[in-house]
């Protein structure tokens, strides 16, 4: 009798472990954002002549820069964008949709004119929540035409100095062969291994699909509208304490490697 309530007590206390080696995948994580390679691609502004362009937005489009609100079509998170000259090296920008701001942000350039400093807050997919904020810069890769503000040019994106843990933070659940993620900024999903499911709380992603690569790796495909705009893939170290993860950026055409660090 004391040899099976042993094995029964041995059960229990091996249960947590035995859950926690199902999959390395479940818990929380956070991107180190000091292991973060960024995109080669740069992104392309032009501010000149009153006019404003987003080149490597997409969709590209054109506005006026005189801090007036400008109708832009084909962005899920916004629907008319501001932009207001401050000087000659530095502008504001508010974004809006169905009339509520959802962001804002100031990009200035350092006096040589070979840094771009971001500032931002941006509450238009956080569901309610805490806006995510945060600090960036860039450094130029090619200047802009003569003539024009000291913010048009092509900038790559070097360093992310401070940004909001919201921005950064996820938790995977696996059981069996059904993944759940939940994000700060109220993102959700419960998806079947190699089949399509609903992205919740997004209006940038429709449905999203998964594939899980044993008990250590996943990747995820995100759509909108039946397109492939990103994918995702993240394989956990052999300690469990950290994963690798690649984002692939399908409608930019751009890749973002990053470590992950489990919480």
């Amino acid at each position: 009798m004391k040899k099976v309530f042993f094995c029964v007590a041995l059960v229990v206390m091996l249960m947590p472990m035995m859950a926690v080696a199902q999959s390395a995948l479940d818990g929380t994580w956070k991107i180190d954002m000091k292991k973060v390679e960024f995109p080669k691609k740069p992104d392309v502004y032009l501010l000149q002549d009153g006019m404003y362009e987003c080149k490597t937005c997409v969709p590209e489009y054109k506005i006026k820069a005189d801090g007036s609100d400008q109708e832009v079509s084909g962005h899920p998170y916004v629907d008319t964008i501001a932009i207001k000259v401050v000087s000659d090296h530095e502008i504001e920008e508010t974004d809006k949709k169905s009339g509520k701001v959802v962001a804002t942000s100031t990009m200035s350039v350092s006096s040589d004119g070979n840094t771009l400093t971001v500032t931002f807050n941006d509450s238009s997919n956080t569901n309610g929540g805490a806006p995510v904020s945060g600090k960036g810069e860039a450094t130029r890769v090619a200047k802009g035409p003569s003539g024009s503000n000291a913010i048009s040019g092509s900038w790559q994106n070097t360093k992310i100095e401070s940004i909001s843990d919201n921005a950064i933070t996820w938790s995977y659940k696996v059981n069996g062969e059904e993944v759940t993620m939940t994000s700060p900024t109220g993102q959700s999903y419960t998806a079947k291994d190699g089949t399509e499911a609903p992205m919740k709380g997004d209006p940038g992603v429709s449905s999203v699909a998964v594939k899980l690569m044993g008990k250590n790796a996943i990747e995820e495909t995100d759509k909108r509208d039946g397109k492939v705009i990103s994918i995702w893939k993240m394989t956990v170290a052999a300690d469990g304490k950290s994963a690798k993860g690649v984002y692939e950026d399908k409608l930019r055409g751009t890749t973002t490697e990053y470590v992950a660090m489990k919480q």
